[in-house]
């Protein structure tokens, strides 16, 4: 386990990176020892770190729900992150929202649904049906992924280790939302789907039985997830439950067109 010098020191490391936009080599191959735990000290880390310069926590992100994406990162669960205030994009309704390509440094592009809470999720032992009570809504949202952690390693070529990608707050960085709402309690959840097209052409296709079966799977499992850190998830809070597509990469001019049918769409474009 790595001290509390070496975390805050990392956390301050993501934090330069997110600045300048130039990312940090991975911090598993600097400290072999470090732990799926030691990441998320380092996100917490960072995560409070902006919230004392003014950023105020707005929920969570959970990420790797695919069996495929656990299997590639080494690991037998999801992984989550912490959702902030200036990472929150709106779109309106007919009107293309424009996304500075500048806030980010290789931005990539999600298709999920989010929870919107109205009662608090306090673990252990939540289910699947508390997760439905206790939501407000569900709606369709994109979510920008980055990496202040590169990829690759610049030296060896080797992909990041998955105690990497939860350190970069489960790579999180931007949520976008504004179209329709879904009543949990009425809606056949994992049969909504997306249609992602970049530029005019589908790149992605897909349902939300692609996140475990169904997407309030994984808010039950963060809520007990959390429950030994003593934390909960809030009344208010929006949780991204997993993306059912693969990411699409992002760079300036890139227009996306997120439909998802009855729940309607999700315009933007990185300028």
């Amino acid at each position: 386990m790595l001290n509390d010098t070496t975390i805050a020191q990392l956390a301050a490391e993501l934090a330069q990176s997110q600045r300048t936009r130039v990312q940090v080599e991975h911090f598993s191959k600097r400290y072999p020892q470090m732990t799926v735990e030691d990441g998320y000290r380092i996100a917490r880390a960072w995560v409070q770190q902006q919230i004392a310069q003014g950023s105020q926590v707005i929920g969570h992100k959970i990420g790797l729900t695919s069996r495929a994406m656990q299997v590639s990162s080494q690991i037998d669960e999801p992984d989550y992150g912490t959702l902030l205030d200036h990472m929150r994009y709106t779109c309106t309704p007919g009107q293309v929202l424009q996304i500075p390509v500048q806030h980010f440094i290789a931005p990539r592009v999600e298709v999920e649904l989010a929870f919107v809470l109205k009662a608090p999720l306090h673990g252990p032992g939540i289910s699947v049906q508390d997760v439905l009570r206790a939501t407000d809504y569900v709606t369709p949202a994109i979510e920008v992924i980055d990496a202040r952690i590169e990829q690759f390693d610049r030296h060896t070529k080797a992909a990041r280790k998955v105690f990497d990608t939860i350190s970069d707050n489960a790579a999180n960085a931007g949520i976008v939302l504004g179209a329709g709402r879904a009543d949990p309690l009425t809606t056949d959840l994992p049969w909504c789907g997306a249609v992602l097209r970049l530029n005019g052409v589908v790149e992605e296709t897909g349902l939300a039985a692609g996140v475990q079966g169904h997407p309030a799977i994984g808010v039950a499992w963060l809520a007990n997830k959390l429950a030994p850190w003593g934390e909960h998830l809030a009344a208010g809070e929006i949780v991204l439950a997993g993306s059912f597509t693969k990411p699409v990469p992002a760079k300036a001019g890139d227009h996306f067109s997120a439909d998802y049918g009855p729940l309607g769409q999700l315009q933007f474009q990185f300028v």
